[in-house]
Order: structure tokens, then C-alpha cells, then sequence
């Protein structure tokens, strides 16, 4: 049985607990929230669950293997060094700390802890399916992807208040604190970019950073992905935060189509005929299930059946592509990468 102990009870963490209570293997013998609303709301949630003020008086009383930290990016450099000496193995919510060199130093003073990033788009069941059709060859080749990001919750004056009111404040908003996942999804489902350009802007004048914009990667084998994206727009979804887009994937033998329903179709070259694709998810919480797939997949890679997909030190890599769209965008030029994810016209 893995002890499992939470720090934060914010918005996003309601769907880690209720993960870490659902998945079998698991205890959840504690979660901490400085915040007294938030814990009052989580024992009304959850009467039998050990809530703390403190993590540090948590982690004494309940002695965790794993501490999982779901609070915002400035918090995650100081409980990560304050208690990667109490647990076994931290997961860290993304994205991971404040900055590059944060997340850098953080790593450099913890060689050996066992940190994992919290990143679940890419266990969204729907990019697994994708992500099995092309190893599988069924689409042939990739050469062009596009993704088109319309979750609609970020007009008007009062956007992200009710859900998350930190976004409002963040000076890199879109690309730091979204944005990233798409980086991680499309280097697993694609593979690793050569080079990036980017155009970001802001829609909404209520909310401090970036909004909206364009990526377009460039890929190792010459594939071009592009993100289109704006917070400020929506699609035609049932619920627009389920895929929060929509995405195609055009290859040699066969294009395929994700809705905003998560409904894949697929069209063979030479044909007009569109085919539902048909595989299964469970609309629960967010993202498809994404966050207890996610959380699944941890159980197995700490009893050693399943190899790591997010660990901290390989998650850099999305930290520096990221620091390349922001120099893209404020430069007004195409970024070349080098194999490290940094500027090639920079390196020596």
C-alpha cells in the first residue's frame, strides 16, 4: 500500500484526491491547505480524510512514500527542498516552479530525489488512442498537425475568478501555464522540435500575461505542428473544457480528426468518406480521467511496473522549448533548437 499525503485543496486538487481515493494500492492519509475555507470545504467533501493546516505537521504525523504537491508554481521550489527528505518520491504539479532557472537549481540541489511533474494531457485517453494509431502506422507518415485551442473560459471581467483566480496575476500566462502541456503532448505524440516560432498576445485587458497566440514546431523529421490558441473563444462542444480543441493530424495514408467531444474520425488518402473511430473513455472530473490515469500510471512506475514518463529532469526539456517561444515571440523570429532545447544562434 503507497501513503499518500496532498498539499493543496484548491480548485485542480479536488480531481488528485479523488483520484488517489479511487485508485486501489493507495492510502491517502492526509492532505494540508493553509487556507481554513479550503479545508473546511474538503471535510465537508470528504468527512473521513485527514485534513492538516501545516505540511510540515502533516508530513510528521502521517509519514508518507509519496507527497503529491498541487499548489501554484511560486510555492513548488520551497516544499519541494523542504520535504524531499521526508518522502521517498514527490509529484509536483506543473508547471513545474516558477521559472527554468528555478526548476534548474531545485534539480541541481536534489540530484538523487525521485520528483515527477504532474502532467496529465498526455495521458488524456484520447492522445493515447492517437498516439497508438500512428506508432501503429495506420495514418502513415505524419507531415502536418494543427491544433486549434477554444476552451471559453477566459472572457469578460471576471474570467478565471470563480476557478482559478492566480491565473489573472500570472505575467506568462497562456504558454506557462497551458501552453507547456501542449509542448509535452506534442513532443509525445510527434517527437522532439528543431525549432519554434511564436506570435502571443492578449485578448482579455482584465488578466496581467499572454491570452491567445500562434506556435508553430518544427519537428525533428520536418512535421510542422501549429497551436492555435485563445482562452477567450469557445467551440462547438457540449463542454468545451473536455478536449479544449480540436485537432487534425494529416498523414500519408490517412487523416484523422479529434473533435471537441473527444469523438475521433478518420479519413483514408484518396477517399472523402469520414469513419468514427471508435475507442473508449470515461468522462469523469477532467480531461477524460486524464488526472487518475495519470495518478495510475505513478502507482505502477513506484512498484516498478511501468518506466517514468514524467520524471522532473526530463521534463526540462519542456521548460526550455518554452523559454524559446517567449524569445520567439519577443524577438519577432524563428528559434532554431539545439539538441538541449536552448537557441542554437545563442550556443557556443
Amino acid at each position: 500500500m503507497i501513503r499518500v499525503c496532498v498539499i493543496g485543496a484548491g480548485y485542480f486538487a479536488q480531481y488528485q484526491i479523488a483520484a488517489w481515493r479511487r485508485l486501489d494500492g493507495v492510502d491517502l492519509v492526509g492532505v494540508a491547505d493553509l487556507d481554513p475555507a479550503k479545508r473546511d470545504a474538503l471535510i465537508a467533501n470528504h468527512p473521513d480524510l485527514p485534513v492538516f493546516e501545516t505540511s510540515a505537521g502533516m508530513l510528521e504525523t502521517a509519514k508518507p512514500d509519496l507527497l503529491d504537491i498541487a499548489t501554484p508554481p511560486s510555492t513548488h521550489a520551497d516544499l519541494i527542498r523542504a520535504h524531499e527528505r521526508q518522502v521517498a518520491s514527490i509529484i509536483c504539479q506543473k508547471p513545474f516552479c516558477n521559472d527554468l532557472e528555478t526548476a534548474q537549481a531545485v534539480l541541481d540541489d536534489l540530484p538523487e530525489a525521485r520528483i515527477f511533474v504532474h502532467e496529465n494531457f498526455r495521458f488524456q485517453p484520447w492522445y493515447r488512442e492517437i498516439k497508438r494509431l500512428i506508432d501503429a502506422g495506420q495514418l502513415g507518415q505524419i507531415r502536418q498537425a494543427r491544433f486549434a485551442f477554444r476552451p471559453g473560459d477566459g472572457a469578460g471581467a471576471d474570467a478565471y475568478l470563480a476557478r482559478q483566480a492566480y491565473f489573472r496575476e500570472m505575467e506568462r500566462f497562456l504558454v506557462h501555464e497551458t501552453g507547456i502541456h501542449y509542448i509535452d503532448t506534442f513532443r509525445y505524440l510527434f517527437g522532439e522540435p528543431t525549432a519554434v516560432w511564436a506570435d502571443l498576445f492578449q485578448s482579455n485587458p482584465a488578466i496581467t500575461g499572454e491570452d491567445s497566440g500562434t506556435l508553430l514546431f518544427t519537428m525533428a523529421d520536418g512535421l510542422r505542428v501549429t497551436w492555435d490558441a485563445n482562452r477567450t473563444l469557445d467551440m462547438d462542444a457540449h463542454n468545451p473544457r473536455l478536449t479544449m480543441g480540436a485537432m487534425e493530424v494529416e498523414g500519408t495514408n490517412a487523416t484523422l480528426r479529434l473533435s471537441g467531444d473527444g469523438v475521433i474520425t478518420t479519413r483514408q488518402r484518396g477517399t472523402s468518406q469520414w469513419e468514427e473511430h471508435t475507442y473508449d473513455f470515461t468522462d469523469r472530473d477532467f480531461g477524460g480521467n486524464c488526472v487518475e490515469l495519470f495518478q495510475r500510471h505513478m502507482v505502477a512506475v513506484l512498484n516498478g511496473q511501468a518506466a517514468p514518463e514524467t520524471r522532473a529532469r526530463d521534463y526540462l526539456q519542456n521548460l526550455r522549448i518554452e523559454e524559446a517561444v517567449y524569445l520567439s515571440s519577443q524577438q519577432g523570429r524563428r528559434i532554431a533548437l539545439d539538441a538541449s532545447g536552448k537557441d542554437a544562434s545563442l550556443s557556443t
